[in-house]
């Protein structure tokens, strides 16, 4: 038998929100539980892609990593010719 007083309050019928919609309810120590993913709209079980942008990472990433025509990648290719000059 648990001691009594010592633990959190048991919600057996806590909803879970995503999007602002109800999307099921599971039993928790806290009534509302807000998430941003879960299994329904999850790209590994609908099959669809979806990124999930924050902070403009994946433009960074890809401004960073871009390829030119060459095969080089634009910052080493601008590094390399600033240093050097005609001889």
């Amino acid at each position: 038998m648990p001691k009594a007083n010592i633990h959190p309050e048991w919600y057996s019928e806590a909803k879970v929100y995503c999007n602002g919609e109800v999307v099921m309810t599971v039993g928790s120590t806290q009534p509302e539980i807000h998430v941003d993913v879960w299994s329904g709209n999850h790209p590994y079980f609908t099959g669809t892609q979806k990124i999930i942008d924050t902070e403009g990472r994946v433009e960074r990433f890809m401004r960073k990593y871009s390829k030119q025509e060459d095969g080089r990648s634009k910052s080493k290719s601008t590094k390399s010719k600033k240093g050097k000059g005609k001889k």
